[in-house]
């Protein structure tokens, strides 16, 4: 027997579903709005909270829109389809807010307007497309939410429409080749995913081949016709990995057309993009982003800049035609190497580059910098790195994060010496609950 409640959402959840509170506890529920009441029916429950999907919407919000995607409810890909742009902004800026108070301790922080997009509709310069039989058809999509079946989908709303056609072509000539997906059952077939990337600046495109075998039988054709069919790709490469995991990349891969990397532009500098590299997922918001950090930092050619937590050293790059110098510091080595290879082509040589942890790199040396620039991973930063930084004390922090809550937290933890003087809230990812924030920070003077 169904278990149907009617409730009221009456807040909205850090992942963007509606709250609703009753005497059992809170629900959350997927796709329900600020205001809207509606029957709930309960799909999982545990000590007093629970998760639910609407079964019938009795008050309707006027934010409430027709979702342009059909399996918007299904690929669990989007949280905002069924909302107007304006509520999700207003949701995110929300968030922050309330994270600020709640986690942080931090009152009376005016938070900015978010920058929000002129059209949030297919920005995203990435996908990563699983492939599978349905009906014996090869089939490609996104996994529901919390599962691994596959939604198939004839186009995405948010990624670039030059995706589409060729995911098309790649699944005919699968059947016409006999070329069989992966199934994760079995641990059988041939391609378990493809990747894509474009560029907007220059319109090049990768396509990336995720394989369960090191070849197969009629690859060199099968590649020679997807290129006759799909002329605008501009490289191909074929990745294989064998192993039973949720990482999607293999660490064996081999350029199978063209020069293995696509090129984009970030204000005005060249980054080559290989299969693995980290670039922001939308290259239009990514300009509003760098370039508001880059504001907000101020940097003048007398200042010395830390850039942590560098990846590939995109802001860290942009920040070296501002800087007297620049030290860029990363643990991971490919992203050592794509940031030094990315230097050379911009002929940037106010930079360092150095492949260490960070808080090691802070409290072996104990440098003096004028400004940090910190772009830490969803988790935030450690006690141990912020230490590091109370220890050489600089004199302006940007701080770029991807997770109101952990920026919160640390946020608390350098409020002793350091004053919050901006938070910019930047949507880099429309229609889901993720938003980007830029806080500005300046050191206490000594005896306040």
């Amino acid at each position: 027997m169904k278990n149907i409640i009617k409730g009221k959402c009456v807040d909205i959840s850090s992942e963007g579903k509606g709250v609703i509170k009753t005497v059992y506890g809170v629900i959350f529920v997927d796709a329900l709005l600020l205001g809207e009441e509606a029957e709930i029916e309960v799909t999982y429950a545990r000590k007093g909270v629970a998760y639910g999907k609407n079964v019938k919407l009795l008050t309707k919000s006027i934010d409430r829109i027709q979702p342009k995607c059909p399996v918007s409810t299904s690929c669990g890909g989007c949280t905002f389809q069924n909302a107007t742009y304006e509520y999700e902004l207003r949701y995110k800026k929300h968030k922050i807010e309330e994270d600020l108070k709640r986690i942080g301790h931090l009152e009376n922080i005016k938070v900015n307007d978010v920058f929000g997009m002129d059209n949030p509709e297919h920005y995203r310069n990435k996908i990563q497309v699983p492939f599978g039989r349905e009906n014996k058809r090869v089939v490609y999509g996104f996994y529901k939410s919390n599962t691994h079946k596959i939604i198939p989908i004839k186009e995405c709303n948010i990624e670039d429409k030059k995706a589409s056609p060729i995911l098309k072509n790649i699944a005919s000539l699968m059947e016409e080749y006999h070329i069989d997906p992966y199934n994760e059952d079995y641990r059988t077939g041939i391609i378990r995913h493809v990747l894509i990337r474009t560029s907007l600046s220059t319109n090049e495109i990768m396509v990336v081949f995720v394989s369960n075998v090191d070849t197969f039988p009629g690859r060199s054709n099968f590649i020679k016709e997807l290129i006759k069919r799909s002329p605008e790709i501009s490289t191909i490469v074929f990745n294989v990995n064998k192993r039973d995991t949720n990482v999607i990349l293999g660490e064996s891969e081999k350029v199978l057309y063209g020069k293995g990397f696509i090129t984009d532009e970030i204000l005005g500098l060249k980054f080559n993009i290989s299969s693995k590299s980290f670039f922001q997922v939308n290259p239009i918001q990514v300009q509003k982003l760098y370039g508001e950090a880059l504001r907000l930092a101020n940097i003048t050619k007398n200042d010395t800049v830390l850039d942590a937590y560098a990846g590939v050293c995109t802001i860290g790059l942009l920040a070296a035609k501002h800087a007297k110098q620049v030290t860029s510091v990363e643990v991971v080595k490919s992203a050592v190497i794509n940031g030094r290879n990315n230097a050379k082509l911009n002929n940037i040589e106010n930079i360092d580059i150095i492949e260490d942890d960070c808080t090691l790199y802070i409290n072996k040396k104990l440098p003096k910098f004028d400004v940090v620039i910190m772009d830490p991973p969803r988790k935030g930063s450690t006690p141990e790195f912020l230490n590091a930084l109370l220890k050489i004390k600089p004199s302006k922090i940007i701080y770029i994060s991807c997770e109101p809550s952990t920026l919160a937290r640390d946020l608390e933890y350098l409020k002793q010496d350091y004053d919050i003087n901006a938070v910019q809230p930047v949507d880099m990812f429309p229609r889901s609950f993720h938003v980007e924030t830029i806080c500005a920070l300046s050191l206490k003077p000594k005896n306040s």
